[in-house]
């Protein structure tokens, strides 16, 4: 692994991963929460006819170019998935599915052209498709690490023009934000990170980089700020894990690999995160139920103190079964062991009876133990 980590080209690969999952991590926060997910599957997938274009024009694999060509036909997409849904009756859903379609059948048809043109850097463009890693140059790694820096100070800079803008569209505008602006921003800069992933992640799978990190950090924590950069690490941690198997396995695409980690995190996200996940939520979920039983018992026996006028009288647990059900012996143990009721003896008879203590009468009048 050291002798690995050592090599010139698997630190390239790294950088650059981690840099692109950091980028689309954070931005895939406001593509989550805006309701903007598919928006990100439909622009890498249009960024396919982008990417030969810049090809062509370049007449070889030059980063700057195709990533070029890929933001102008990515951008285009939104343009025109913006007209059909405000100009026509189509839902956003049918529209996204037509430009998705066609955007990605035209680049299919010019990745086809170029291939059959020949020469070895047509042949790279076909790991757009799923990604690359190991095809990351220092060149193309100074390049994301512009394009995140950029979009590092552009949410600085516009933190609370771009916070209020997702949370408090309506709220923005009174207070003279320019919605529309502010939008036309946030959705370009996704396109830019998508269109910067692509060599890593690839057209197919790069919405899954964009999405999974941001669907992740939401389950940890409760702020955007936390959650804009806990979605950075997560997504900087997916690319350079992708990135790093892809490099010890001959022929491995990076891209499926970065998306099995992430979708892995969203995964024990869900299950392990402390407020929302699917664990600490059916263990509330107990304890509630526990906890509502417990004080089903302890106001029965309230109820029959007083009935009896009697604070100390001495309930047969028959009685509690008629009044409750089946109330299992475990849970009045528990209650005892807490103080709560004690167990003693009615001569003549010999079934257990309970009277709550003092404690259990705050309880009980409480409405919960």
């Amino acid at each position: 692994m050291i002798e690995l980590l050592s090599s010139p080209l698997v630190q390239t690969a790294l950088m650059g991963a981690g840099l692109i999952g950091a980028v689309s991590g954070a931005l895939g926060v406001f593509a989550v929460l805006r309701r903007q997910s598919l928006l990100g599957d439909t622009i890498s997938h249009a960024a396919l006819p982008g990417i030969c274009l810049g090809y062509l024009v370049a007449g070889g694999r030059d980063l700057g170019a195709l990533l070029v060509g890929a933001f102008v036909t990515g951008a285009l997409a939104a343009l025109v998935l913006h007209q059909i849904t405000t100009r026509t009756r189509l839902k956003q859903d049918a529209g996204l599915g037509l430009v998705l379609s066609l955007f990605f059948a035209l680049g299919i048809v010019l990745l086809t052209y170029v291939q059959g043109r020949g020469g070895s850097g047509a042949l790279a463009l076909q790991g757009f498709l799923f990604g690359q890693a190991s095809a990351i140059t220092r060149a193309d790694v100074g390049l994301m690490a512009v394009v995140a820096l950029g979009v590092a100070l552009g949410l600085a800079l516009f933190w609370k023009q771009v916070k209020l803008a997702t949370f408090d569209p309506q709220g923005a505008t009174l207070q003279g934000f320019r919605r529309g602006a502010i939008d036309a921003a946030l959705t370009l800069a996704i396109a830019l990170a998508v269109v910067t992933g692509l060599q890593l992640v690839g057209v197919v799978l790069m919405v899954a980089l964009l999405i999974a990190p941001a669907v992740a950090a939401r389950q940890w924590v409760g702020s955007l700020g936390a959650m804009v950069a806990l979605a950075a690490v997560l997504g900087a941690g997916a690319g350079m894990g992708g990135a790093l198997v892809s490099a010890t396995a001959r022929g491995l695409s990076t891209g499926p690999v970065v998306v099995l980690i992430a979708v892995a995190l969203v995964g024990l996200s869900l299950l392990l995160a402390p407020q929302r996940g699917v664990v600490a939520t059916a263990l509330r979920l107990r304890a509630a139920r526990r906890n509502l039983a417990d004080a089903q018992v302890l106001g029965t026996l309230r109820a029959l103190s007083a009935a009896h006028a009697d604070p100390s009288y001495p309930v047969e647990g028959g009685m509690l079964r008629a009044a409750l059900g089946p109330v299992p012996t475990a849970r009045m143990q528990a209650l005892e062991s807490r103080g709560l009721v004690r167990a003693v003896p009615h001569a003549p008879e010999t079934t257990p009876h309970w009277e709550l203590t003092p404690a259990g009468h705050d309880a009980a009048r409480k409405g919960a133990p």
